[in-house]
């Protein structure tokens, strides 16, 4: 099996645990990359482990083996360990899906992955959903992974959702710098996205977007007449699919684009997910950033 069917999101939705989901995609994107896990190494030495097929041989305690006769690798501290929170948005909207896997599924997946991905380069990672407001949170330790992934394994869909006041709680909560990563489908004004996110960015937190859409969302590809349903308000509207295409794409690729655009101004790193995709898109992002951010610093 090639690695981007472990990462497709269809095939995840058929494996009914989280912790082997986020586990089956990071070790495969790890391997896909063909190198350490880890983002850095520094020279601080933490422990050995046993060698394991695909491990890099330079990491290969020599002396450990002339001892033993067992391959054991050495293990390191990351240059930059660090709190990273998750924050995902769990509000009605995201429960939306064209196929078998809602936005809110992918959240969950790309969450879940990055959490542990963080976890695997020992940092203090921890989890906080929202819709109106803040409903779950897990502070960022790096004693409670099992906790993490169980807090999004268990995630509902909220109500309406709401950026300004879980974000500005959110913002005041966070005492330390830390990595902070947005999970949402942004459906607000952008000038409304910017102004929240730009509270979490404060105090020097280094933040990243992901911006969570389904590919009916973006290509409006329906075919016939129908009702269509406000997901957060409840409001049914018939929409003829012909007739509104062409100004529902208008407008859904000015809102995404003048959201990267304010992104971009306020130099939050932004990344526009399609839940068809394979979620090592995401973490490829996700990675490059973790890499900028460690060279800035």
């Amino acid at each position: 099996m090639t690695v981007t069917r472990f990462l497709d999101p269809l095939t995840l939705a058929r494996i009914d645990n989280l912790d082997l989901i986020a586990r089956t995609v990071v070790n495969g994107f790890v391997h896909g990359l063909h190198q350490s896990p880890h983002l850095g190494v520094s020279t601080d030495f933490a422990e050995h482990r046993p060698y394991m097929v695909g491990d890099d041989i330079r990491r290969i305690d020599w002396r450990v083996y002339g001892r033993t006769d067992r391959l054991y690798v050495k293990q390191f501290e990351a240059e930059t360990n660090a709190n990273m929170m998750v924050l995902i948005d769990i509000s009605a909207s995201m429960n939306y899906g064209s196929g078998a896997v809602t936005k809110l599924d992918y959240a969950r997946f790309l969450a879940a992955s990055l959490a542990y991905f963080s976890y695997q380069q020992r940092d203090r990672v921890g989890v906080i959903t929202f819709d109106k407001d803040i409903v779950d949170q897990v502070p960022a330790t790096g004693r409670q992974i099992e906790t993490v992934l169980h807090t999004i394994d268990r995630i509902e869909p909220g109500g309406v959702g709401e950026l300004n006041l879980p974000i500005r709680r959110i913002a005041q909560s966070i005492r330390r710098r830390s990595i902070l990563v947005l999970i949402s489908d942004l459906y607000e004004d952008p000038d409304m996205v910017r102004h929240a996110v730009n509270r979490l960015a404060l105090r020097g937190n280094d933040v990243i977007v992901f911006h969570v859409l389904d590919p009916a969302e973006l290509a409006f590809d329906f075919d016939e007449p129908g009702q269509f349903e406000d997901l957060e308000s409840g409001t049914r509207i018939p929409v003829i699919p012909d007739r509104i295409r062409a100004g529902y794409k208008g407008l859904i690729d000015s809102h995404v684009a003048r959201i990267a655009q304010l992104m971009g101004e306020s130099r939050v790193d932004y990344c526009r997910v399609n839940t068809a995709k394979p979620l090592d898109h995401a973490l490829f992002d996700y990675l490059s950033r973790r890499q900028r951010l460690q060279r800035i610093r």
